[in-house]
């Protein structure tokens, strides 16, 4: 009895201990599929509307990276108002109108080329700020409702808009070129065409132009890295070093004939693109393994490394394939765009890291603990308005000159429909969304549009249900996603407790 007592007695005295079930195999694939289930769905569309279609996997690749290349840098301006808890920006409308705004006006003075496009930049960038500034304190005045918010004011910007093309253009303030105008002279013609002044602008910028501006721009951190720290009495950096090596080297190779030849082209083949995206890829994991050596780091992984020079040399192989030759032999992309949107993926990333990056992220995740933490809940947020209106305008810009003429009055409306569509294609949410998401989705959502009217053509015998698919599908996802959001918001899962026998 006595040992029973004490038993029991230990029993009671022995504090509750919670053991945490762990995920299965199983149960982590199911869980990646039911989060991935929009993603997979559009794979799956995508591959059966391909087939269907009729046309080959090279013609759907092409046309999927110059839509890419038209429309990637906007739905990456998306992120930045996701990460500081304020949903998918609808109001990227208004850095569509600041854009073509400023694109007006440099037509209208007679720019042409990288001047117009760079007059059209500086013009639309204070603007941007501006607006979204304005948008950003609203949006304060509103939280919780900010998607809506941004969406209604799309429309009001709108309204704005076309009265100052319709009536203040030519009615109070001059237009200097009058094929701009409306027989009349007052207001601006639906359609401003591009071609002989800034249409490709961006498109038809050299590879070595941006190898030189690269060089350059390492020379100049370099240089400032090291006078900093020798000012400041501290060693000589030695990665900087190397990096102001790596920037003479990028430098010197244009001068090498075969090299300056092949740097010398504004469209880079897909072949070419994965030969030197692997050779950068083998960089960058070497240029991490050595500053390990200099400079060891507990939380340093080898093995990633490793596996980045592995996949590289995979994707190099795959070239020599046969059937993979001849899917990508014809498919090319433009530099600029391209380098553009790879320079917004790596910005996105490397922001996260930044003092402001980790506040929009606490933000994000609760104003309660951002605010106890003293950080400036209402003034982050307006950055990252002003932030994402800026990036949204000037994707505008990269996708009208590439695209080469734009509707007055119409090439602002849809352009956040599609990006937050393409967005959550990729299997982002309202709540998180990152650069691979982005990427994913706008490759699914442009090959649905590209495929759909033939598919529909051979299913149906009538082009306009493939049309009528995309609209009901853009639609359809932004609104499947936020009623999972306000379904998610409400369902809270209960934790589960197991207790030891």
């Amino acid at each position: 009895m006595k040992n029973n007592h004490d038993l029991n007695q230990s029993a009671v005295s022995q504090p509750d201990v919670i053991v945490m079930q762990t995920e299965t195999p199983l149960k982590k694939t199911l869980s990646w599929l039911f989060e991935n289930k929009v993603m997979l769905m559009f794979a799956a569309l995508c591959i059966g509307a391909v087939a269907v279609s009729g046309n080959t996997v090279g013609f759907v690749l092409g046309n999927v990276l110059i839509r890419f290349g038209r429309n990637g840098f906007t739905v990456l301006s998306l992120l930045i108002p996701v990460l500081a808890g304020m949903g998918l920006n609808f109001s990227i409308v208004i850095g569509a109108i600041a854009a073509q705004t400023g694109l007006f006006f440099a037509v209208d003075w007679g720019l042409t080329g990288m001047t117009g496009m760079l007059v059209a930049f500086l013009i639309t960038t204070p603007l941007t700020m501006l607006f979204g500034f304005g948008v950003g304190r609203l949006f304060n005045k509103m939280k919780g409702a900010e998607m809506i918010a941004g969406l209604i004011l799309g429309y009001f910007a709108d309204g704005l808009y076309q009265l100052f093309f319709l009536y203040i253009l030519g009615g109070i303030l001059p237009v200097r070129t009058n094929s701009l105008v409306i027989p009349g002279g007052i207001g601006i013609k639906n359609t401003i065409d591009l071609t002989g002044n800034m249409k490709y602008a961006l498109d038809l910028v050299k590879l070595v132009d941006l190898v030189l501006a690269l060089a350059v721009l390492l020379a100049i951190i370099a240089i400032i890295q090291i006078v900093a720290r020798r000012k400041n009495g501290q060693p000589f950096p030695v990665k900087t070093l190397v990096l102001l090596v790596l920037a003479a080297l990028i430098y010197g190779l244009t001068f090498i004939p075969a090299v300056g030849d092949y740097f010398r082209t504004d469209r880079l083949p897909i072949v070419s693109t994965i030969e030197m995206g692997a050779a950068i890829a083998v960089l960058y994991a070497v240029w991490k393994l050595v500053s390990h050596k200099l400079r060891p780091d507990g939380k340093f992984r080898v093995r990633r490394c490793l596996m980045i020079i592995g996949v590289a040399a995979a994707l190099y192989a795959s070239t020599y394939i046969p059937l993979v030759y001849s899917i990508i032999k014809n498919a090319s992309i433009a530099v600029l765009p391209f380098a553009l949107i790879a320079g917004l993926c790596v910005f996105n990333k490397v922001f996260l890291s930044t003092r402001l990056g980790q506040n929009m992220r606490t933000v994000g995740q609760s104003q309660v603990i951002a605010n106890a933490s003293g950080i400036h809940v209402d003034r982050v947020r307006v950055i990252a308005m002003i932030m994402s209106t800026v990036l949204a305008g000037w994707g505008q810009l990269i996708y009208l000159q590439n695209l080469g003429t734009f509707a007055t009055y119409g090439a602002h409306l849809q352009v956040g429909q599609f990006a937050i569509a393409a967005l959550l294609v990729g299997g982002a949410s309202v709540q998180k969304a990152t650069n691979k998401q982005a990427i994913t989705g706008i490759i699914l959502f442009h090959t649905l549009f590209i495929v759909a009217p033939e598919a529909g053509a051979k299913l149906f015998n009538n082009a306009m249900i493939g049309e009528y698919f995309r609209v009901f599908v853009s639609y359809g996802v932004i609104a499947l996603s936020l009623a999972m959001h306000a379904w998610q918001r409400k369902t809270k899962p209960a934790l589960k407790l197991e207790m030891p026998d």
